[in-house]
C-alpha cells in the first residue's frame, strides 16, 4: 500500500481567536493556535496532495462524527481546555470510531501533560533529569528533600505558563510564596525541582520507535538585556526581543540528541515533537520536559525554527510527520517501546 492512499485528512485544532472571544485571557489562551498556523498547515497539506477538511475543536469533532463524517486520517493539534487529560480528548474520541490520527496516543498525551509523572518515568529509565518533587499544598513542603536553588512551575501547563522570574527560588520563604501564588492561580499541583545551572536546548524529533530521529537541536540563548535567564511565558511570547537560537557544537549536539531520543522512545511518543533539555553543573544534558504536540507556526514555533536552521523547509517538515503517521498506520504494527539500557543505568 502506498501512502497516497491516505488522502482524506481531517484537521482538529483549537483556534485562539475563538477562546479570546469567549473571554479567555491571553495567558489562558496561550497554547491555542492562531489563524496563521491553521492556514499554514491547511495550505501545506493541500499542496502536498491531501484532501483536507477543517474540523476545529473537540465539540466540533463530535458533531461531525454524529453527522457521519469520516476521514482516512486526522491531523490533531488540539490542546483541549479542562482537565489533566485535555490533550488526549480528541485521540480518545477518534479511538472510539477507529479513525487513525497523527501524533501521540491517549496514554502519551495524558501522561506527558503531567510533568511530574513524566519525570518519574524518565528517572526510572536511567535518563538524566533533575531531582524533583510534586507539591499539591504548602503542607507537602514539609517533605522537601532538595537542594536550593529550586525551580517551581505548574505540573500541567505549557507555553511557559506559570513560569516567571520568581520561579527560581533560593530559600524557604521564596519557595512558599512561589508555591502559594501558583496554587492559587492554577489550582493544580506544582513541580519543584533542583535548578539546572547550565545551557538550555530544545531538540526536534520526527518518527516513531526505531524510525524516530533527531532532526535538529538548538540552544536557547538569552540576550544581554534579558535579566532572568528563564524561558518564561513572557520570553516565549516575545522571543524576538529576548531570545536567540543557535545550533550548538557537534559534541553538545550529539549529547543532547542522545538524551532527547532516549526520552522520546522511553515515553512512546509518535510522529513528531520536541524534547527540552538543560545542562547540569557537570555539563550533562538533563531532560526537562517533552512536547508531543509541538507548536507548528511556520515562523514562531520552536520545531519549525530548528528544522529551518537545519535546512528542512516547513513543507518538508510536515511531510516527514505525515509520512511517519501513514507508515505507522498502513503497516498496522503496534508501537513497541525501544529497548532501553538496564533499569537505573544512567545513559550519560
Amino acid at each position: 500500500m502506498k501512502h497516497k492512499q491516505l488522502l482524506s485528512v481531517g484537521f482538529t485544532y483549537d483556534l485562539k481567536d475563538d477562546y479570546l472571544a469567549m473571554g479567555f485571557s491571553p495567558e489562558q489562551a496561550a497554547e491555542f493556535d492562531v489563524q496563521e498556523t491553521i492556514d499554514a498547515i491547511y495550505g501545506t497539506l493541500q499542496r502536498r496532495g491531501y484532501q483536507v477538511e477543517k474540523i476545529g475543536g473537540v465539540r466540533s469533532l463530535i458533531r461531525r462524527l454524529e453527522q457521519g463524517c469520516r476521514w482516512d486520517l486526522v491531523l490533531n493539534i488540539c490542546e483541549g481546555v479542562d482537565g489533566i487529560g485535555r490533550e488526549a480528548q480528541v485521540p480518545a474520541i477518534l479511538d472510539v470510531y477507529n479513525i487513525p490520527y497523527v501524533f501521540s496516543d491517549v496514554l502519551v498525551l495524558a501522561l506527558t501533560l503531567h510533568k511530574g509523572m513524566t519525570k518519574s518515568i524518565i528517572r526510572d529509565m536511567g535518563i538524566p533529569t533533575a531531582p524533583f518533587m510534586v507539591a499539591k499544598s504548602l503542607m507537602d513542603l514539609n517533605d522537601l528533600n532538595l537542594q536550593y536553588p529550586l525551580f517551581v512551575k505548574p505540573v500541567a501547563e505549557g507555553t511557559g505558563k506559570g513560569i516567571g522570574p520568581d520561579s527560581k527560588v533560593f530559600n524557604s520563604r521564596q519557595l512558599r510564596k512561589a508555591v502559594r501564588d501558583r496554587i492559587k492561580q492554577f489550582d493544580q499541583g506544582l513541580l519543584i525541582e533542583e535548578f539546572l545551572p547550565g545551557r538550555e536546548f530544545t531538540a526536534g524529533i520526527v518518527g516513531t520507535g526505531k524510525d524516530a530521529k533527531v532532526i535538529g537541536v538548538m540552544e536557547v540563548l538569552y540576550r544581554a538585556h534579558e535579566s532572568t535567564g528563564i524561558y518564561s511565558y513572557e520570553n516565549k511570547a516575545n522571543y524576538e526581543h529576548f531570545i536567540d537560537y543557535s545550533i550548538p557544537e557537534k559534541e553538545v549536539y550529539d549529547a543532547c540528541s542522545k538524551v532527547a531520543l532516549a526520552s522520546w522512545n522511553a515515553l512512546n511518543c509518535r510522529d513528531g515533537g520536541r524534547v527540552d533539555l538543560r545542562m547540569d553543573a557537570m555539563g550533562v544534558p538533563n531532560f526537562i520536559e517533552v512536547n508531543p504536540l509541538a507548536g507548528l507556526n511556520p515562523l514562531h514555533s520552536d520545531l519549525p525554527i530548528l528544522a529551518r536552521k537545519k535546512g528542512i523547509s516547513y513543507s518538508r517538515l510536515l511531510g516527514m510527520i505525515m509520512n511517519s503517521a501513514t507508515e505507522r498506520i498502513l503497516t498496522k504494527q503496534p508501537i513497541q517501546p525501544v529497548k532501553q539500557h538496564e533499569h537505573h543505568h544512567n545513559i550519560s
